[in-house]
């Protein structure tokens, strides 16, 4: 039957989208505007609710180490939910990744983004209606935003884009970029998806930082949501 796969068949490359799947905004450019938005999130939640990560993890391992030391400012509940909110969302994405990626790249990168739309959304939200330092405030822009980050992660590593195979952390792209490099191993002189996601990530922060410093927190939230709702109805399965 034609459009179906026969159970013998060699299963499908997630990477290589269908005709109807290459309409709209290429994978590359959609994951550099998410790694933006990384970088503004992690704004928000450091800089607005008592230095916490909740899009770099690997920031926020460390933070939880700070704090597990008893270093002022930092808060072993408040990054031990980001880590967990994290987790669960990167569960969930695991799962939806294992029954919508053989079916479609485009349907599973909207489908999350969808879902993370909502989840900032309901985050800018509780900003918006709740006082900043409140507790109920402040767990639930953690776990809205790290669940929201978890979900995103899983399924960018599922779509396989080469050289952006996560929108939330640049350690491993700095690497990249260096080793690569003609004064390094010299196998890619020029790599313009991993410069533009260190140029994305930097980007986003200071524009969350701007944001956060001068005004309240549901606008950069707002911001992100808007921009995960845009991405999710523009995107395509092409890289």
């Amino acid at each position: 039957m034609t459009g179906t796969q026969h159970p013998t068949d060699p299963p499908r490359d997630p990477r290589a989208a269908a005709p109807h799947d290459a309409r709209g905004l290429r994978l590359v450019h959609a994951l550099l505007a998410l790694t933006a938005m990384s970088g503004l999130i992690d704004a928000v939640t450091y800089l607005g609710l008592g230095h916490v990560f909740t899009a770099n993890m690997t920031g926020n391992v460390v933070v939880l180490g700070f704090a597990a030391a008893g270093a002022p400012g930092f808060s072993v509940p408040h990054t031990a939910a980001s880590l967990a909110c994290f987790l669960l969302g990167a569960t969930t994405g695991g799962r939806m990744t294992r029954r919508l990626t053989p079916r479609s790249r485009r349907g599973l990168a909207r489908t999350t983004l969808g879902a993370e739309a909502l989840l900032l959304g309901a985050a800018a939200a509780v900003a918006a209606l709740t006082p900043d330092d409140a507790p109920v405030t402040v767990y639930a822009i953690i776990a809205l935003t790290a669940f929201a980050m978890g979900l995103r992660n899983a399924t960018v590593r599922k779509l396989g884009v080469r050289g952006l195979t996560t929108t939330t952390v640049v350690t491993m792209t700095l690497t990249g970029l260096a080793a690569d490099s003609r004064a390094g191993d010299g196998t890619r002189p020029r790599s313009p998806r991993r410069t533009g996601s260190v140029v994305s990530m930097f980007a986003g922060a200071v524009l969350g930082a701007v944001l956060v410093l001068h005004h309240d927190l549901a606008v950069p939230l707002l911001l992100a949501a808007a921009t995960s709702a845009v991405l999710a109805v523009t995107i395509s399965g092409k890289d």
